[in-house]
């Protein structure tokens, strides 16, 4: 079978193009498709992608694609069309911000779309970036007009896919209400490799981390910790990293991007990891956490309802405030949890997991051997 892989873009790495790159691993044969190509902005990670057929859109060659794709948005519709995809007997879609489904095959064609979440900016999630001020009124007027159209693309594009994998049930739930579609969860990969107990030495530190976004909330996070005057560490970059910088005492230290054994090791010996999006997908850097032993600090909803185990493997707080947060590194101060325990829960989501729970799904699916 001739197999495609498409993607919404490489401009960032994080946990959908961890997904990506197993998908990869399972069909190397397979081209990546994506809108935008700009895989030298991912740092470490670049070099990943560097053996892969990857093929962008005549949108991504443009001088600033990556700063013009939100708000040309509009233009997606007609800049996926750009794609050929008629040759293949397989499509796997990779989706989330970008509509990227529902793409035109030949007749006996399939589509199984693994969907990370329906684009977060259309249904009333927060997104990467909070605008405010004038520039906030403008782009919620500007949203208004231009994402009526486009949830009614997207409706229409995932009408046509053939078969729905989600990443957590939380965007199972997700998927029946705004595409009216059914799905089979399969749980992302995480790399859940190089756990030693004795190489652990837990630090006097707190850690949170990935891509500096608005909808993750590192500023709460940041604020607790510049009441409590505990050490807080933050590896990754992001757009809202000059922001997070700003407001951040003494006691909150920068690591800009990291590679991936670097993190490992700051899991590994951190007193917690903490998390605060409203409303996770799924959450990839939590199982990550506690693949090296590590508790989760988490607010209680999303996709971290389905990783972290309440007083096992982490703490739940259940407001968005600094109290609420305060309060459970206050009880995490003088909890202990063990470490086995972290790691056991880790081993559910591993890489190779996912790789034989999609290749069964495509099999059955698709007729693929």
């Amino acid at each position: 079978m001739k197999v495609a892989i498409v993607h919404d873009y490489l401009i960032s790495f994080g946990g959908a193009e961890r997904v990506l790159l197993a998908l990869h691993e399972i069909y190397p044969d397979a081209p990546i498709y994506v809108l935008i190509d700009r895989k030298e902005k991912l740092g470490f990670f670049a070099d990943k992608f560097k053996n892969i057929k990857i093929v962008q859109t005549w949108f991504g060659r443009l001088p600033l694609a990556d700063k013009l794709i939100s708000p040309l948005r509009f233009l997606i519709p007609m800049i996926w069309d750009s794609f050929d995809l008629s040759n293949y007997d397989l499509i796997i879609s990779s989706a989330s911000w970008a509509v990227t489904k529902g793409f035109n095959k030949k007749s006996g064609a399939k589509e199984i779309c693994y969907c990370h979440t329906p684009p977060r900016f259309l249904y009333g999630y927060n997104s990467s970036r909070k605008f405010t001020g004038i520039l906030g009124k403008l782009v919620k007027v500007y949203g208004k007009i231009i994402n009526g159209f486009m949830r009614q693309y997207d409706f229409g594009r995932a009408q046509k896919v053939d078969y729905f994998i989600a990443n957590s049930n939380e965007v199972k739930r997700r998927i029946s209400e705004f595409y009216h579609k059914d799905s089979t969860v399969i749980y992302p990969p995480v790399d859940i490799g190089g756990f030693d107990q004795l190489k652990i030495n837990k630090g006097n530190f707190y850690l949170a981390g990935g891509r500096l976004t608005a909808a993750k909330n590192f500023d709460l996070i940041i604020k607790t910790f510049n009441k409590l005057g505990l050490p807080l560490l933050v590896y990754g970059t992001g757009p809202s990293e000059n922001d997070l910088r700003s407001i951040a005492k003494e006691n909150v230290k920068f690591l800009g991007s990291l590679e991936d054994g670097e993190i490992k090791k700051l899991y590994g010996n951190c007193k917690a990891y903490i998390v605060a999006e409203e409303s996770e997908d799924f959450g990839i850097t939590p199982v990550e956490a506690m693949s090296q032993g590590t508790p989760v600090i988490a607010y209680k909803g999303g996709g971290y309802l389905e990783t972290i185990i309440e007083g096992k493997t982490g703490i739940f707080f259940d407001k968005l405030t600094v109290e609420n947060l305060s309060s459970a590194v206050r009880k995490m101060e003088k909890v202990k949890f063990n470490s086995e325990d972290s790691v056991d829960q880790a081993k559910k989501f591993s890489s190779s997991q996912f790789k034989k729970e999609i290749t069964e799904f495509i099999n059955k699916h698709a007729g693929t051997s």
